[in-house]
């Protein structure tokens, strides 16, 4: 008995007769035709021409579909399988996996640089053709676009028009703020703890500290000898790391614009330094065989750089040393990011691979094909790890992971022109 109704079955042996036609299978057409009794002429113009690719490339398409599913639904079985503690053990310790919830795609040129909103389900996206755009990163549809990058209330975006633009988020992403200064090309903005001021690095081998209420440059800071690259500051505001063309990262402090300390020890152009959380410290001593000091317990006592040596490189901050060399990568590593839990870090590279690095260990756990050209930035979602930096005379203690709250989501941005989250 057939499952197709009668309509259904006139329809499918018409597209049978086409697809014949068109690919010169005469005899086969015409019995066809004389074995279904149809009264039917193949014509190009016809409704069924090419139908039946239409229709098998659909059923391919769903296919693929349920591989999927099936392979998500096989997780989903497993993970609840587990034991309430293991349960919560795997979400702390999650790190992405293939493949990617979804693929964002709409700037034209490459992907330059990825961050969460705080609170909001929020992701922007900066790109070489001029523009960021903004993204719902739980459903993958972009909400708008605008200049983007930074957190809270106010973003800020600088670019290679030498201005560093501040946006509004809750009028409208207005552009209320303005900051020139740069000779060059500013290639990362970021806002100080508390919001009063931003940090920069350009092209034109400077760093410089803007206020944000009235926009006055507060202070310029030289001593990169090359274009710098990247800037950030620590969770606590007291010193800023910046890397640089001139093979060097530097611990810098933003009050006074004095070189703390200068890492050497790179080959080539450093691309990234980023601070390691508190919650690091423990992995990170244990690799090192460092004792549990009062002085590794402040904010910005360690660092994580990548460079086009292709190389990942941990460092103290405070004395200098050099404690691990991470190489595993093909490429240049573009981008850095340590995991919320404190036990590993991630790299984005142009070999189009994203690695998990357990930083106890200094082993490479995971590798990642990520996306079909250079991954040039990654970053993961909106997090509040509790930390006590605010303690008299800044001491802390390691942050715990049970106190820890975050989102496990994270996003890459790529040369290939799309932007991929990647979800539990």
């Amino acid at each position: 008995m057939s499952l197709l109704s009668d309509r259904q079955n006139e329809e499918l042996q018409k597209s049978i007769l086409e697809y014949l036609h068109a690919n010169n299978f005469v005899d086969a057409a015409n019995a066809l035709r004389a074995d279904a009794n149809l009264d039917y002429s193949p014509d190009p113009k016809s409704k069924y021409a090419g139908l039946l690719e239409k229709k098998w490339t659909s059923v391919i398409r769903l296919q693929k579909k349920i591989m999927d599913l099936e392979n998500r639904n096989a997780a989903l079985q497993e993970e609840v399988s587990l034991t309430p503690a293991k349960r919560a053990a795997l979400q702390t310790d999650w790190v992405p996996r293939a493949p990617a919830s979804y693929t964002l795609k709409g700037h034209r040129q490459q992907v330059l640089k990825v961050a969460f909103h705080p609170t909001f389900n929020v992701i922007a996206s900066a790109s070489e053709d001029g523009t960021v755009k903004i993204w719902d990163w739980e459903t993958g549809e972009a909400v708008n676009d605008v200049d983007f990058s930074g957190k809270g209330d106010l973003l800020v975006t600088c670019s290679s028009d030498l201005f560093i633009k501040i946006w509004d988020v809750q009028n409208e992403w207005k552009n209320t703020k303005t900051f020139p200064g740069h000779e060059h090309t500013v290639s990362s903005c970021r806002f100080l703890p508390g919001d009063q001021q931003i940090v920069s690095a350009s092209r034109d081998r400077t760093i410089r500290v803007f206020d944000v209420a009235s926009t006055h440059l507060v202070r310029t800071i030289s001593g990169h000898s090359d274009w710098v690259r990247s800037v950030q500051p620590s969770d606590d505001g007291r010193v800023i790391a910046s890397c640089s063309n001139d093979q060097t990262a530097r611990i810098i402090d933003p009050l006074n614009g004095e070189t703390k300390m200068e890492l050497r020890g790179h080959e080539h152009t450093v691309e990234t330094a980023v601070f390691a959380p508190l919650a690091a410290y423990a992995a990170i001593r244990e690799l090192a065989g460092i004792p549990n000091t009062e002085r590794s317990k402040r904010p910005g006592a360690y660092l994580a750089t990548g460079s086009r040596d292709k190389t990942i490189k941990l460092w103290d901050a405070q004395s200098g040393q050099m404690l691990r060399n991470l190489a595993g990568h093909d490429n240049w590593v573009r981008a850095l990011v340590f995991h919320p839990s404190g036990k590993y870090l991630l790299s984005a590279s142009d070999d189009y691979t994203i690695r998990v690095w357990e930083l106890a260990t200094g082993r490479c756990v995971k590798t990642l094909q990520a996306h079909s050209h250079f991954v040039t930035c990654l970053a993961w979602g909106p997090q509040a790890a509790a930390s006590d930096a605010a303690k008299p005379n800044g001491a802390v203690g390691d942050a715990k992971q049970e106190d820890a709250k975050f989102v496990n989501v994270v996003a890459t941005g790529s040369v290939d022109q799309t932007i991929k989250i990647w979800l539990p």
